[in-house]
């Protein structure tokens, strides 16, 4: 006999009354990422209600991520994964927690996992402020091509599909080349190459995954330049407007390799996970901020080469059991990390090596253990308590100044709770407190001596608190609308920073944050999705400066509204509203920064069941807006003097982008 077929589809959002320990956790679909158009891979994390992604160099270089009130500064404090391995790289020659996401394949995502808040025992170093797990898909419905043209001579060509190979073995591979220019006058000469491949099965209660990835890219970029430049209209005798360059040789090169395996175990009430991974990186990366304030000859731009080994290994176990007569569930794990590097900050003219600041070897490890139990108290109340302990161990061997070298270690216990309550009338209410913590650069742990100037200084902790509060609320009490509302803080002992740009430890202070977040997905037809996502931030030193209180860069208000209507007929249409707020760029307040707000625009049609055509506009309305800006001194080539400006990176202006979509 004949079964008939049935399809169930699941939400673009599992955020669901009953999903999640927190009003801020949930996770994305992949239907949810085919909505809306990216400009760069690292948007998809835009889809975290909260978080806005922004780039300040060039597109070979890790975005800048804001979230809470944090600029996080290529990714200290938001730790990110794809496929099960970590992005975030401690120790890295440009930023402590710089987490690289242009390897990311949007096509092949199949989920993101995120949590807001040190609340979650699983989750380590960097992830104070949030996390994010990407995974990627098994299998694919179709063998398919995409081809991408846009402005600036953007072009993109992906090939991807799976098969199986054996009796219940699943081969996946996907190949992506990419290049652009952008809208800089100076050529960004962007290019990228992707490889991902991985083979998985499994049988009855088991499943396994091993994964090869590959990936390099080089690029020519153009950093950000002072207003006074733009305002003056000329430079050396040419004329100079927002999309210009002041050095011509910044750029980088990087690469990333990997090889991770997972298996998981189910079992009636137990699950079991065990996973490894290994990865070699590099990065040289040429910049210049200040151009010619500390080498008026030469000029002021600087190499950060990083390259490394990186190795890792996480195994858990959870089970259903009963504790005093109540259900519950309890999971134990474990994660060790070890990163061997070789990383080092240069003095360069056009990419030329003219001196050298530091050199370093360095060798971090990081091991957490992790216990976490969930109890049913009563069919209306759930608790969760859990606790961390991570030790990291230092060893940094200077290679150009003996009193810098040496080794440290630092221990840390991170305690977490939450409760729900609820639901009544399909609504739910969470209380969430813990700690947790980011590491910090193993080279400011051991350091004596400033590299540049010689003048004693103190070495940092290695492990750096924070402690998170959060009350929140999910309802689901109007049919089609999932609604959010989270009030949290979070506090750190100290904002401690290695500034990969100088080669030395900066002695930030403690702070504080707190905020609302209101997150909506309201589906009013099977047609029609509406987001709204809205966040308001007060982040301040907490300690008493005649400096000021304000963080620098930390964003007050960031919002995001989009209206996506579905599958039409063969049509299918998004419009996306993205709002970053102002923030102060000195303690003081005496400088801010200025909001932006960029529309973005995809339409679709599909020709039959195999072929889509995709129109994405980027800056719809054409705004002159910044991605980021800065407030310091530079001096120009032929100015006498150190100047202190605000320095900005313009945000791409109007591009268009068509892609053609082929299933097989």
């Amino acid at each position: 006999m004949a079964l008939e077929r049935v399809e169930v589809q699941g939400r673009h959002y599992d955020n669901g009354v009953g999903s999640t320990d927190a009003a801020s956790q949930g996770t994305i679909r992949a239907e949810l990422l085919k909505s809306r158009p990216a400009l760069r891979p690292g948007e998809v994390l835009e889809f975290v209600p909260g978080l806005i992604v922004t780039q300040h160099s060039g597109d070979g270089k890790a975005n800048q991520y804001f979230l809470r009130g944090f600029n996080l500064d290529h990714g200290t404090d938001f730790a990110t994964t794809v496929m099960g391995l970590p992005v975030n790289m401690p120790s890295h020659a440009h930023g402590q927690g710089y987490a690289d996401l242009n390897f990311l394949i949007p096509e092949l995502v199949e989920r993101i996992d995120y949590r807001k808040g040190p609340y979650f025992a699983r989750n380590g170093d960097f992830s104070a402020a949030g996390s994010a797990d990407i995974a990627y898909q098994r299998t694919l419905d179709a063998p398919f091509v995409n081809l991408t043209l846009g402005e600036g001579r953007y072009r993109r060509a992906l090939a991807a599909g799976s098969t199986e190979v054996g009796a219940g073995l699943q081969l996946l591979g996907a190949v992506e080349a990419m290049s652009n220019d952008g809208p800089w006058a100076l050529r960004e000469d962007l290019s990228r190459r992707n490889l991902v491949l991985s083979l998985s099965g499994g049988s009855g209660r088991d499943r396994w995954r091993v994964g090869l990835m590959d990936y390099r890219a080089d690029w020519t970029s153009t950093d950000q330049v002072p207003e006074r430049l733009i305002a003056a209209g000329s430079f050396q005798g040419r004329p100079f407007g927002r999309f210009d360059a002041i050095d011509p040789s910044d750029g980088g090169t990087t690469r990333r390799g990997s090889l991770s395996g997972e298996w998981t175990r189910e079992d009636e009430g137990a699950t079991t996970r065990v996973a490894a991974y290994a990865m070699a990186y590099k990065l040289s990366l040429y910049s210049n901020f200040t151009y010619a304030m500390e080498r008026p000859d030469t000029g002021d731009q600087f190499a950060q080469k990083d390259d490394r080994k990186v190795y890792g290994f996480s195994a858990s176990h959870a089970v259903d059991h009963a504790l005093g007569g109540l259900p519950a569930r309890s999971e134990v794990g474990a994660q060790v990390r070890q990163d061997r590097a070789r990383v080092g900050l240069f003095d360069t003219q056009d990419r030329a090596v003219i001196g050298t600041t530091r050199d370093d070897q360095v060798r971090e490890t990081l091991a957490g253990l992790h216990g976490q139990t969930s109890v049913e108290l009563t069919p209306w109340a759930r608790a969760v308590a859990g606790v961390r302990v991570d030790q990291a161990r230092f060893r940094v061997d200077s290679l150009g100044n003996a009193q810098n070298s040496g080794s440290a270690r630092a221990t840390l216990v991170s305690p977490k709770w939450s409760l729900v309550l609820g639901p009544w009338a399909r609504t739910e209410l969470f209380v969430n407190a813990g700690r947790g913590f980011h590491s910090n650069d193993a080279r400011g742990v051991t350091a004596r001596v400033d590299p540049r100037s010689g003048d004693p200084v103190d070495p940092v902790p290695g492990l750096v608190k924070a402690r998170g509060h959060e009350i929140g609320a999910r309802s689901e009490v109007l049919p089609g609308l999932q609604t959010s509302l989270a009030l949290w803080k979070l506090d750190f002992d100290s904002e401690l920073v290695y500034v990969g740009d100088a080669g030395a430890t900066e002695a930030n202070r403690p702070s504080k944050r707190r905020g609302i977040e209101w997150n909506n997905r309201y589906v009013p037809l099977p047609w029609l999705l509406i987001d709204a996502d809205l966040a308001w931030t007060h982040a301040r030193f907490s300690d008493a400066d005649p400096a000021g209180d304000r963080i620098p860069n930390a964003v007050d208000k960031v919002a995001s509204v989009g209206v996506t209507v579905r599958e039409l007929g063969p049509w299918s249409a998004s419009l996306q509203w993205r709002y970053l707020g102002s923030a102060a760029l000195v303690e003081d307040n005496s400088v801010r920064s200025r909001s932006s707000l960029t529309t973005n625009l995809r339409v679709s049609r599909r020709f039959g069941a195999k072929t889509e055509l995709t129109l994405d506009v980027f800056n719809l309305f054409d705004r002159k807006v910044n991605d980021i800006e800065y407030f310091y001194e530079s001096q120009l080539p032929g100015e006498s003097a150190p100047v202190a400006d605000r320095h900005v990176h313009p945000a791409e202006p109007r591009a268009v982008r068509v892609t053609l979509r082929r299933s097989f």
